[in-house]
């Protein structure tokens, strides 16, 4: 096996792993990945405004808006005007919101952040150099990014069928068929893999 073969193989079971435990968080709580740090996020907070979870997740006021109004229509969060300042509206979790993330599972990232946090410091600066020239050879060093890890959409959206970077929009007409070529492969190795199982 070639060296380029071994890095695309670690980047494939990285993808897959982050996939695997989006799809687990969705059937354990029903909630996706982005959704659950918003509401993790209200919770360590005392009445925090929408921009400020925008601050403390990295996501976008636009697309912590859309969790919010998912959150609220599912009975997760209130939305509490501002007594002094009736322009200010304060969030906080339901009773169903608190039990629900209480039973959640630990974001993956978390569980990362834990084993990353252990390694050394040479370690941990030899991981950083070495994802940052990947990410640069795969020319996505101007993607913008929210650290999570998820392959859910960043406005809360289930999409389980492709992989998403957060913050990044939908794929433009000239990327569309180079992405349906991807998944065609993707689906075609899938089931290559289910024959040889």
């Amino acid at each position: 096996m070639q060296n380029h073969d071994q890095v695309l193989i670690a980047i494939r079971r990285i993808i897959r792993a982050v996939d695997l435990h989006s799809r687990r968080l969705a059937q354990r709580s029903g909630l996706t990945g982005p959704q659950l740090l918003v509401m993790q996020a209200i919770a360590a907070h005392a009445l925090p405004t929408s921009g400020e979870v925008s601050r403390e997740v990295s996501l976008s006021q636009a697309t912590v808006t859309t969790i919010l109004d998912r959150l609220e229509r599912n009975g997760y969060i209130q939305r509490i005007r501002s007594e002094s300042d009736k322009r200010k509206v304060h969030l906080r979790l339901t009773e169903g919101g608190q039990r629900l993330l209480d039973a959640a599972p630990t974001p993956l990232q978390e569980s990362f952040i834990d084993s990353f946090d252990k390694l050394k410091d040479w370690e941990q600066h030899l991981i950083i150099s070495s994802l940052e020239r990947v990410v640069e050879m795969m020319d996505a060093q101007d993607l913008d990014a929210a650290p999570l890890l998820t392959t859910q959409a960043p406005n809360g959206e289930l999409n389980p069928s492709s992989v998403r970077v957060e913050g990044v929009g939908p794929p433009t007409a000239a990327a569309n068929g180079e992405g349906r070529k991807v998944r065609r492969r993707a689906t075609e190795e899938s089931a290559g893999e289910k024959a040889k199982a």
